[in-house]
């Protein structure tokens, strides 16, 4: 359907493509690894570049907040002609997780390649893509409706400690909320069902990180002289583990499922709906696992979108070298994690893990518990949200097909954003479940970020209809 006059973003966002891809190839050789302290230059250098690309495409307004301890920021407004236009915020980030294990990927991860209709390497879809995609996407909708300027008032804000957790962007949001001030906000980092079955992403779990240590003695000791006789803080912490869960795979703090808010019922028709193969995820998603599990009643699609969890991420005590040291350990250590869904709050689960340990605590154990930062709330915004009607019109534009609602099982700072600047945030990405990302050998697949482009373009042409702005922002969250 190139050139037809009832898509002529399509027509623009072809006729761009190769100038899009030598782009982003170009974009992925930075190194932007934010964890790393020996990479926060080059999240500088990623910064800028993007700052570049963004003055060479014509937005009129750019700059590098860098704005210690915070690692750089860009933030980018193009104004709109018309004065009644709504404002729309484009959320994304550039820093890219560490490559390791460096000798599992085919080529080298900052020296990304072209296989296929494919582009591979670090950033390729977390998310350098698809913030190149909505550059792309606004180059479109200029082109396709002859502008000088967006329909809608847009700004981009694409920060550079996403990977890291986002610890300052609370305090980017309150320094810079006169700047950042919108209508809606649109948030990049999400991914599509599959790639023949296009779905508008609703909302993401939200996340917790903790650690538990069980403290006995001061020192290791020999068990022949002590084994039986004191209490031993790996079989404690083991039990207290094994406590997490009852036998149907629910977590057992007292009150923690009191807040989670259930899924609607054309939410779950719509997750029902979405193709899946089981055998084929356990494959790919589920790392090769032989069989699901966890919280009965609940389809794994549920399991993974809508309801909360509680995993162990690392066991840690004693000796673990080669052959046998019997020794009572001084300390054993669980690492824990926990998603959550709306409406739980991290501060609530914080004290429903800490009355936990305190109850599983025996007697000559002395508990630990601490929290990585302050976790990250869940966010869902509603199917029904006029804002989400038009996203899913643009969508389906693009992609010639019904596309349907789904939810994400990973985290991300949308609640933050919804909440610091007060405002629906809906989702637009293009990328998969399956690109690897966090993993060697990330890729993107580039045909769907030409139809996320175009997705895009449509949306900033439907949001300027006529009472969009007011419809968007009155309805609740």
């Amino acid at each position: 359907m190139a050139g037809d006059s009832r898509h002529p973003e399509r027509a623009a966002v072809e006729a761009l493509t190769d100038s899009f891809v030598a782009g982003l190839l170009e974009w992925i050789r930075i190194p932007s690894i934010g964890v790393d302290p020996a990479h926060h230059g080059d999240v500088r250098r990623s910064a800028d570049w993007l700052a570049g690309r963004l003055r060479e495409d014509g937005w009129p307004q750019v700059e590098v907040w860098d704005d210690g301890p915070a690692l750089p920021a860009v933030f980018a407004c193009w104004p709109s002609e018309d004065p009644q236009a709504p404002t729309v915020l484009v959320y994304g980030h550039h820093d890219v997780q560490p490559v390791d294990p460096v000798e599992r990927w085919h080529h080298p991860p900052f020296e990304p390649v072209t296989s296929g209709d494919e582009v591979l390497g670090r950033g390729a879809s977390d998310d350098k893509g698809q913030v190149a995609m909505h550059l792309l996407a606004v180059r479109a909708h200029l082109a396709a409706t002859g502008r000088t300027s967006p329909s809608v008032t847009l700004k981009l804000f694409v920060e550079g400690e996403e990977e890291s957790g986002s610890p300052h962007l609370r305090k980017l949001l309150e320094d810079h909320g006169n700047a950042l001030g919108c209508d809606l906000v649109v948030f990049t980092d999400t991914s599509l069902h599959e790639r023949d079955a296009p779905t508008v992403n609703t909302g993401q779990r939200g996340v917790l990180g903790g650690e538990i240590v069980f403290y006995g003695g001061t020192d290791d000791v020999h068990s022949g002289r002590a084994g039986g006789a004191i209490p031993n803080p790996a079989t404690a912490l083991a039990k207290l583990v094994a406590a997490l869960h009852d036998d149907e795979g629910r977590v057992r703090l007292d009150g923690f499922y009191d807040d989670v808010r259930e899924p609607t019922d054309r939410e779950r028709e719509d997750y029902a709906s979405l193709p899946f193969d089981e055998r084929v995820w356990l494959a790919t998603s589920g790392g090769g696992a032989q069989a699901t599990s966890g919280e009965p009643g609940y389809s794994t699609l549920e399991r993974i979108w809508v309801r909360p969890t509680a995993e162990v991420n690392g066991l840690l005590s004693g000796y673990t070298g080669p052959g046998l040291k019997t020794i009572v350990p001084a300390s054993a250590t669980a690492k824990i994690s926990f998603r959550l869904v709306p409406d739980q709050r991290p501060e609530k689960v914080e004290d429903q893990l800490r009355a936990f340990v305190a109850k599983h605590t025996p007697d000559g154990i002395r508990a630990e518990v601490t929290f990585r930062g302050t976790g990250v709330p869940p966010y869902a915004i509603s199917p029904d949200h006029p804002a989400n009607a038009t996203v899913r019109e643009a969508m389906e534009l693009a992609f010639d097909r019904p596309v349907r609602f789904a939810r994400a099982g990973g985290s991300g700072p949308a609640a933050v954003l919804q909440a610091l600047l007060g405002v629906p945030l809906v989702y637009l990405g293009a990328t998969l479940p399956d690109d690897r990302v966090h993993a060697p050998n990330e890729r993107v697949v580039v045909p769907l970020l030409l139809k996320g482009a175009e997705a895009a373009a449509h949306l900033w042409r439907m949001l300027a209809g006529a009472g969009i702005a007011k419809r968007v922002t009155d309805e609740s969250v």
